[in-house]
């Protein structure tokens, strides 16, 4: 009996001090254009705080963040906190014209969210238009004090993200391609940590450079924030020990490549056992679309040792070793890569792994829409004077402009959206065989998908091989989910429900859909609101690749969406 008064005096105790311990941080964000030069050229980059990347974010879980944004530049904007769970405070997640309207220019607007129950690394970028190609930061989420990691501590701990640069504005580079119907132009160059690295032209000299030394461990965190591009990763001759990803701990494992897709993040170990030098840090793209352009370039970092003897005066630095990289369409290397994601622990008394209440099935992919009559040929360029689109489900996602969605549902506005998106396509189909054209144009719409709070779901988002089969980054606002299992080809219920994986799926909030593929995820709604779904391939989004769910409130305060901010901008 004595035991059990212990225990629970413990556990009294442990909640008073993760009280105490988190605490609220006030931040101060202006988004302004600054002069950016990389590659030989100079760029009005619109930015945050006048940095490249913005600012990192260090917080504990339990944190509260109050983060003020002023936009003075010239273009709408939004942010999103992007992994955050947003419990409750769907105003604060940032997507434009689906949790908020803009931030208009000369305007504000203050983000209020706590960090309950994620530790690692998640980021923070623009969530309107292309203005994420250089707004955006890394988000560390520490355990509360006082409470260790899971793994040994690291000596170091180096945010590690992977960009994509333009040489002109990136609003204009999709402006056009709106005007024209087709593709977008492919970026110049990918960065690590804002720079372009030593195999371009007018870089080297600010390669950026991590440092380590003999006997250290170093917890990278490494971020893909590129826009339109999932990327390999690798450092020479130091291997990984992968520990978590978006935010969620992994089971560890050893791998000497990564593969992030845009949106997601992996926290890797690397030991400091090499003889003192320098070792390329290096990304490079994983292309799985097949007769589509793309930036087939390379970006570089140094990882030096601080005991490598420096070169007498005059004598330039060793050169560092370069690590081996997959080729760009290796997608078996991605596959193996995935297949290693598991959970740290066993969970199978979890709800969300219980038997399912709403059982949905997404298609996703490419389109290509007939010119209209009204157009002229200069606004149908894509394939066949076509103009390209995206869809789920053969809707093609419309953002709102008068309101918000979550506006709109909250102070139940008419005529802003319908509650209609099919559950299964309308059509089935061989989704990743020799597709009819009468299949390629889809229909336009903003069109919501109703959850009841509490409901546990379980979605099968299938790819497509319209136009061309591709690996999709599908990110989901407001939840993390769990990865269940992943293939390639049409989803067969018969056979591919022995591959799921009820043990120790992994958790996260992007996963990659395979390229002519399909991949399970189960969640739970309890989180009410507004939530956007949509491919973080950003190009994709632009043309439609997304639909949202409308999560209805459940019983009592803590089920309810929390009443919108004072300052929440209007349209």
């Amino acid at each position: 009996m004595v035991s059990y008064y212990v225990q629970g005096l413990v556990l009294l105790l442990a909640t008073l001090f993760s009280l105490v311990s988190a605490k609220v941080q006030y931040h101060h964000f202006v988004v302004q254009a600054v002069p950016v030069k990389r590659l030989c050229k100079t760029v009005n980059a619109i930015t945050v705080n006048g940095q490249f990347p913005g600012p990192t974010l260090e917080v504990f879980e339990g944190d509260t963040l109050v983060i003020n944004v002023v936009n003075r530049a010239k273009y709408n904007v939004t942010i999103h906190w992007h992994g955050i769970r947003q419990m409750r405070t769907g105003w604060a997640d940032g997507p434009e014209f689906v949790t908020q309207c803009p931030i208009r220019p000369g305007g504000s607007y203050t983000y209020r969210f706590t960090i309950n129950g994620q530790e690692g690394t998640l980021w923070w970028h623009a969530h309107s238009s292309w203005l994420r190609a250089t707004v955006y930061g890394a988000l560390v989420i520490r355990p509360r004090e006082g409470i260790p990691y899971p793994f040994n501590k690291p000596s170091r701990e180096t945010p590690i993200i992977l960009g994509e640069w333009w040489n002109r504005d990136p609003v204009q580079v999709i402006r056009q391609a709106a005007r024209t119907g087709a593709a977008p132009n492919v970026s110049d160059a990918y960065t690590i940590n804002g720079q372009p690295g030593d195999l371009y032209n007018c870089s080297q000299q600010d390669t950026t450079v991590v440092p380590i030394d003999v006997g250290e461990t170093h917890l990278l965190r490494v971020i893909n924030a590129a826009l339109n591009q999932e990327l390999f990763f690798s450092v020479a001759n130091h291997p990984f020990t992968v520990i978590g990803a978006d935010a969620s701990y992994l089971k560890p494992f050893t791998t000497n490549v990564l593969m992030l897709g845009p949106g997601q993040t992996t926290d890797v170990l690397i030991s400091g056992n090499q003889a003192p030098g320098r070792y390329y840090i290096a990304a490079k793209p994983y292309q799985s679309a097949q007769g589509v352009a793309f930036d087939n370039t390379t970006t570089t970092a140094i990882l030096e040792y601080e005991s490598l003897v420096c070169p007498p005066r005059g004598v330039p630095k060793p050169t560092p070793i370069f690590p081996p990289l997959p080729v760009f369409n290796n997608t078996a290397t991605v596959t193996a890569f995935t297949n290693k994601l598991r959970s740290p622990r066993r969970v199978p008394e979890l709800p969300v792994l219980l038997e399912v209440e709403e059982n949905l099935f997404f298609t996703v992919g490419l389109g290509l829409n007939q010119c209209p009559p009204n157009f002229s040929q200069n606004q149908c360029q894509g394939p066949n004077g076509t103009r390209f689109t995206a869809s789920m489900n053969n809707v093609s996602f419309v953002l709102p402009s008068n309101w918000s969605l979550l506006q709109a549902h909250k102070f139940g506005i008419p005529g802003v959206f319908s509650v209609d998106f099919p559950a299964q396509p309308p059509v089935q189909f061989d989704y990743t065989g020799n597709v009819s054209r009468a299949l390629w144009q889809p229909q336009s719409g903003t069109r919501l998908y109703k959850l009841k709070y509490g409901s546990r779901v379980q979605i099968v988002i299938q790819g497509t091989s319209i136009v061309t089969g591709e690996n999709h980054p599908m990110h989901l606002h407001g939840y993390d989910f769990y990865i269940l299992a992943q293939g390639f080809g049409n989803f067969d219920s018969n056979k591919d429900t022995n591959k799921f994986n009820l043990v120790d799926p992994p958790m996260r909030n992007t996963v990659g859909v395979p390229v002519n593929g399909w991949v399970v995820i189960r969640f739970v709604a309890d989180n009410p609101g507004v939530w956007l779904m949509h491919c973080h391939l950003d190009v994709h989004i632009t043309w439609g690749l997304a639909m949202a769910f409308l999560v209805e409130d459940g019983v009592g305060e803590l089920e309810t969406l929390q009443a919108p901010p004072i300052d929440l901008p209007i349209c």
